[in-house]
């Protein structure tokens, strides 16, 4: 079985037992956390939700926060004596889902 589930402003297919990558969700390592924006859930019998499949939800447990490596933010205008050097490192949490309930 496996679950489409809005998180962090993008979707992602889910299966039981995967580790994924989502932005940054509040909790600690150990922590469980349940995604009630379930699109679509797919096996055996198929849901589709318009937009969202009613009493769908996916639990999953948060293995750590973290962030990303840095990407380098330069902003160049020529001729113009204008150069602008910035850094940013995105946050993310590492996750295990446990349970799709469809």
């Amino acid at each position: 079985m496996y679950a489409i589930i809005e998180a962090g402003g993008k979707q992602i297919k889910v299966e039981e037992g995967q580790e994924i990558y989502v932005e940054k969700v509040n909790g600690e390592a150990g922590d469980s956390v349940t995604f009630d924006k379930v699109l679509f859930v797919g096996g055996d019998e198929t849901k589709v939700g318009a937009p969202y499949v009613d009493g769908a939800s996916v639990t999953a447990q948060v293995v750590k926060q973290g962030r990303q490596k840095k990407i380098t933010v330069f902003k160049y205008k020529r001729r113009k004596n204008y150069k602008r050097k910035q850094g940013h490192r995105q946050p993310y949490t590492k996750l295990t889902v446990e349970n799709i309930k469809a």
